[in-house]
């Protein structure tokens, strides 16, 4: 039986995982509005605004629910966190704020004149800078620059997170979001000349998440040194490695077929373990050299309420989620919210 905070972990995961899949995936649709280009320009972003309409706010359910389990069930790496990379956490959410309040005004103000143009621009910007600071932040806790000195962090505000290890991490994780929201956009687009549009950009984004995670593995030698081993030397690395790379073959060779709701599957666990593989590597530190799990974690009287709390939220959540999507969001359950 695993522990109460490796149960509570693995639900942290969980979250962190749907929210690359369906989260990032909005951010990428924020990033083709701005990319959108050709003769069906505008179709391509009524057709990026039409997928993230209806629920993309519900996507932010699972970033909400990862972080409460981590202020909730370990306290002092949500301190450290917090304390830590509080600079990009508050750029991100500043974005994320800019984004969401851009993209309502934009859906009702007065179509093609200069103030909804500026309100594009905003929205598309802020797709593009959020998810590269998510990115980097994952790359901080990653490499190990967040150093704590009797529970106090010693490593400064600003290294962490700026160092090439985690800038490619943050270029990563962008890439990723471009290449899912092309894959899923390319399976709801009806017309067949948009659906092209979008799988072209998902190849082309799906050879820059290539390299991107290419970079990364190369920069984690000595920016990430205990990720680079686990990456490399861990037992589960080769089959996490051939379980990718299967993935991310069987997406290109689905989109280069046109067989866009199978590719977007393929997409959707390349990301998954992509996410997965992060957090293994890591294992057992929740911030890499600083705090396991055990260190990090809160009292076991709180660990075991917030089990049976997350497993109501789940009975309540889920098939108010599972409505929410039925009803408005006509392919939301295959792919993008």
């Amino acid at each position: 039986m695993p522990s109460t905070e490796t149960l509570l972990a693995l639900a942290m995961l969980t979250a962190f995982v749907l929210y690359a899949l369906l989260g990032g995936a909005d951010f990428g649709g924020g990033v083709w509005d701005l990319l959108a280009s050709g003769p069906r320009k505008e179709a391509q972003r009524a057709l990026i605004a039409r997928a993230i309409g209806p629920v993309w706010e519900v996507n932010h359910v699972w970033l909400i629910a990862g972080v409460v389990l981590l202020f909730s069930a370990f306290p002092r790496a949500f301190a450290a966190l917090s304390v830590a990379l509080h600079v990009p956490l508050t750029l991100l959410l500043i974005g994320i704020v800019l984004r969401g309040s851009a993209f309502t005004f934009r859906a009702y103000d007065a179509r093609g004149d200069a103030v909804q143009r500026r309100w594009g621009r905003m929205f598309s910007t802020a797709s593009v800078i959020a998810p590269a600071l998510l990115g980097m932040c994952v790359g901080a806790v990653a490499s190990g620059g967040i150093r704590l000195r009797e529970g106090i962090v010693v490593s400064g505000f600003f290294a962490a997170w700026t160092s090439p290890f985690a800038l490619a991490t943050g270029a990563l994780a962008l890439a990723l979001f471009a290449f899912l929201a092309a894959v899923y956009l390319s399976a709801e687009a009806e017309e067949p000349a948009l659906a092209e549009d979008f799988r072209r950009r998902a190849l082309a984004s799906g050879a820059a998440l290539f390299v991107a995670a290419f970079a990364v593995l190369l920069l984690a030698r000595t920016g990430a040194p205990r990720l680079w081993a686990g990456l490399v030397h861990a037992p589960f690395a080769l089959a996490l490695h051939a379980a990718t790379a299967v993935a991310a073959l069987a997406a290109f060779g689905l989109l280069l077929r046109r067989r866009f709701h199978a590719a977007r599957a393929a997409a959707a666990a390349q990301g998954a373990l992509i996410v997965v593989g992060w957090a293994a590597s890591q294992h057992p530190y929740l911030v890499e050299g600083a705090l396991t799990l055990q260190e990090a974690a809160a009292g076991e009287a709180t660990q075991r309420a917030l089990l049976w709390v997350l497993l109501a939220a789940v009975l309540v959540t889920l098939p108010c989620l599972l409505l929410l999507y039925r009803v408005f969001g006509r392919g939301a359950l295959r792919g993008m919210g």
